[in-house]
């Protein structure tokens, strides 16, 4: 016979031990897109302590739409390899250019990643940074809804001692901490350059490249690189999405 306390019981314990332990972390990812949810894998993977806040309900970022609604999306060669890794299969189109359905991809992403250890708390959005002797170490948090409706509540806080920026081409992360610390960021101009037009080859490319630390204990990584460090964009192609959360979460490992 179920007891409806008891089943309310079970959620909210379980909840808060799941949260409590994710207040200190080896590393925080902010944003749910596939470059986050590739670095969260790699990285639980590795033995890290590791967690991911995303302020909507679904986790995927980008992914679940394709490209204008249609969802199949694109990973070129130099992907294939994190494809192998999560164990997704996909169709050659043409030389090079792999396809394959965007809600399978998202699916298992997530999958994966939590399979492999990493926390991902829904429904929680970043409000700022923690700082500490100059360098990026936690996340000021709060419900989601509380943010979209503007509410005055009060947030919490974890420490971390690395934080991942996948918040797209928003860049949240990045933009808070130079908004309220005006700080100089490790790019061109020492600030957020913005998002270039489409050129699907040298987006793809500066995925990579700009996937890195710009500021001490903070990393971008995904179209949020590429909007702080001026890269261009690329569209409903992921090969760059999944090689910049590889890379991030190799340097940071290095480094923990």
């Amino acid at each position: 016979m179920l007891n409806e306390v008891t089943i309310s019981r079970g959620i909210i314990d379980s909840y808060i031990e799941k949260f409590k332990e994710a207040l200190e972390l080896d590393v925080a990812i902010v944003g749910g897109g596939p470059s986050g949810l590739v670095a969260g894998y790699y990285l639980a993977k590795a033995g890290k302590k590791v967690a991911m806040f995303e302020t909507k309900l679904s986790i995927g970022g980008g992914v679940w739409g394709g490209g204008m609604m249609f969802n199949e999306l694109v990973v070129q060669e130099e992907g294939r390899e994190v494809l192998e890794e999560f164990g997704m299969e996909a169709r050659e189109y043409a030389p090079g250019y792999y396809t394959l359905d965007s809600v399978y991809m998202a699916a298992t992403l997530v999958h994966k990643a939590m399979k492999a250890g990493l926390k991902i708390f829904n429904l929680v959005a970043m409000e700022d940074v923690v700082i500490k002797e100059e360098r990026v170490s936690g996340l000021v948090i709060n419900w989601g809804p509380v943010r979209s409706m503007g509410l005055h509540i009060d947030p919490l806080t974890l420490y971390a001692k690395y934080v991942i920026d996948a918040t797209g081409h928003d860049a949240n992360v990045a933009q808070v901490l130079v908004r309220k610390m005006g700080v100089t960021l490790d790019t061109a101009t020492g600030g957020i350059v913005g998002e270039r037009s489409m050129a699907a080859e040298k987006g793809e490319q500066q995925t990579v490249e700009n996937s890195r630390e710009i500021y001490p204990g903070l990393y971008v990584s995904g179209m949020a690189a590429n909007a702080v460090c001026g890269g261009y964009r690329m569209g409903p192609v992921f090969g760059g999405m999944l090689l910049s959360g590889e890379k991030v979460a190799a340097e940071i490992c290095g480094r923990l």
